[in-house]
C-alpha cells in the first residue's frame, strides 16, 4: 500500500495512492494507526452523514467503556479546550452551540463583509505588487483570512499577530500520532490562547461590541446556554478552522494553477467561484477526517466495530471516478462539483460561505486588470503534516 502520510513524497502527491485505495476495497484496516480508512466519494459522504459515528464519544460513553485510555493529564488543558468545540462537541450540545453561533455566519454577514474582505484583498495585493513580489502565503494568504476571522470575533489589530502562531501550534494535534514536542507546544498555546480570550470577554462584558464575543456574552447571560469555557474554545476553533482551509486553498491552488498554465490562461474571471471550487476538489486542504464508531457500521462487506475509528480520506473522496468525470483533470469551469472540502452533515464548515468569498476576493485581486501575471520563482516544499496539507512557502514575481 503506497500510502504513507509520513513519507514527504506521498504528502507531495497522495493521488498515485489513493487510487490503488479505492481499487483495494471500500474499508481498509490501516495497522500504523489502527484506523479503517475509507476511500471512496459515496463511502465517505454517507459516513460524514452517519449518526453512528462521531468526532466524539464521550457524550456516550467514558474512556473505559470505549475501549480507550484517556489522554494523559498533563495534556488536559488542549483537550479541553478542543472537546468543547463545535467540531468535536455532538449533539444535543452540538446544536446548542451551533445555533448560536451560526448567526455570524448568514448569508446577510457575508454579504456585509464583502466590501471589507474585497478591499482588504486588494490591499494585500498592491503590497506584493509594491514589493515586486515575495512569498504569497506570508504576504496575501495568511493575512486576509486572519484579519476577517479576527473583526467577526472582536480582536483587537495590534492582538493579531499572536493568533496565527497558535493556531498552528494547537492544529499540530490534528496530524497522524502527534509526538510529545507537538502535544507541548498544543498545550502552551491552548493555555495561552485561552488565557487571552479570558481577558477579552472580560473586556468586552464592560463594554459590548457589534462582534461575535459580544454576541456570544449576551447569549449565555440571557440564559446561561454557553458556558464560558463552550465560548472560548468556539472562538479557537472559529480561528483555526476560519482560516487554516483558506490559506492552503489559496497557496496550493495556485501552486496548481502554475502547473496548470492553459487553466490559467482560459479561467473566467466572472466565473471565480466555480474555479475555487475546482481548486478546493483537485488539491484538497484537509486530506482526513477522522471519526468514532458509536455502534457498529458495515461499509462494503466489512463490518467496523463500536469502539473503532475511521478516516474517511477527503482527498481520494474528491478524486473518485465514481462521482466525478475525468477526476484526475483540473476543469476550472466543472460545473457538478459537489466536492467534500467543507464536510457533511451536521459538522458542514458554518464558514463556508465565508471562506468561498475570502477566496474568490484573494484570486480576484491577483488576476485583476493591471496586475501583472504571477511567475513562480522557485517550486515550493511541502510543509511537514498530511492531514491539514499546505506548502511551506510559495515565492512568486510578477
Amino acid at each position: 500500500m503506497g500510502f504513507d502520510p509520513w513519507d514527504a513524497a506521498f504528502v507531495a502527491d497522495p493521488y498515485p495512492a489513493y487510487r490503488e485505495l479505492r481499487e483495494q476495497g471500500r474499508a481498509l484496516w490501516w495497522e500504523a494507526t489502527r484506523q479503517w480508512l475509507v476511500p471512496h466519494y459515496a463511502d465517505v459522504s454517507a459516513l460524514l452523514r452517519d449518526r453512528r459515528l462521531g468526532r466524539t464519544y464521550l457524550h456516550r460513553f467514558s474512556h473505559e467503556e470505549f475501549g480507550r485510555a484517556a489522554p494523559p493529564p498533563e495534556h488536559e488543558p488542549f483537550h479541553v479546550l478542543n472537546g468543547n468545540g463545535l467540531l468535536d462537541l455532538e449533539d444535543p450540545a452540538h446544536a446548542r452551540v451551533r445555533r448560536l453561533v451560526s448567526k455570524a455566519f448568514t448569508p446577510r454577514t457575508v454579504e456585509r463583509l464583502a466590501p471589507a474582505v474585497d478591499r482588504l484583498a486588494r490591499e494585500l495585493v498592491g503590497q506584493l505588487l509594491a514589493d515586486g513580489g515575495g512569498d504569497l502565503l506570508t504576504v496575501v494568504a495568511e493575512p486576509l483570512p486572519v484579519a476577517v476571522i479576527a473583526e467577526l470575533l472582536g480582536v483587537p489589530a495590534e492582538d493579531r499577530a499572536l493568533l496565527r502562531p497558535w493556531s498552528a501550534d494547537i492544529c499540530g494535534m490534528f496530524e497522524l500520532r502527534p509526538d510529545e514536542e507537538t502535544a507541548q507546544r498544543a498545550v502552551r498555546a491552548s493555555v495561552e490562547f485561552s488565557a487571552y480570550l479570558r481577558e477579552l470577554i472580560a473586556e468586552r462584558r464592560k463594554e459590548p461590541g457589534e462582534d461575535l464575543i459580544s454576541g456570544l456574552i449576551a447569549a449565555h447571560d440571557e440564559d446561561g446556554r454557553l458556558s464560558e469555557q463552550e465560548m472560548i474554545s468556539t472562538c479557537v476553533l472559529l480561528l483555526n478552522a476560519g482560516h487554516e482551509a483558506t490559506v492552503n486553498t489559496t497557496v496550493n491552488g495556485w501552486w496548481t494553477l502554475f502547473r496548470h498554465p492553459e487553466q490559467l490562461a482560459a479561467l473566467d474571471r466572472e466565473k471565480l467561484s466555480t474555479a475555487v471550487d475546482e481548486l478546493m476538489r483537485f488539491d484538497t486542504p484537509l486530506q482526513m477526517f477522522e471519526r468514532w464508531v458509536l455502534d457498529d457500521i458495515t461499509v462494503g462487506d466489512t463490518v467496523i466495530p463500536r469502539g473503532a475509528e475511521v478516516a474517511l480520506l477527503f482527498g481520494s473522496a474528491n478524486r473518485d471516478p465514481a462521482r466525478f468525470e475525468h477526476p484526475d483533470v483540473l476543469d476550472l469551469a466543472r460545473a457538478d462539483n459537489p466536492h467534500l472540502s467543507f464536510g457533511a452533515g451536521i459538522h458542514y464548515c458554518l464558514g463556508a460561505p465565508l471562506a468561498r468569498r475570502e477566496l474568490t476576493a484573494s484570486f480576484g485581486a491577483l488576476l485583476a486588470d493591471g496586475v501583472p501575471p504571477l511567475r513562480l520563482v522557485r517550486e515550493p516544499r511541502w510543509r511537514d503534516g498530511y492531514v491539514i496539507r499546505g506548502l511551506d512557502e510559495l515565492l512568486v514575481e510578477f
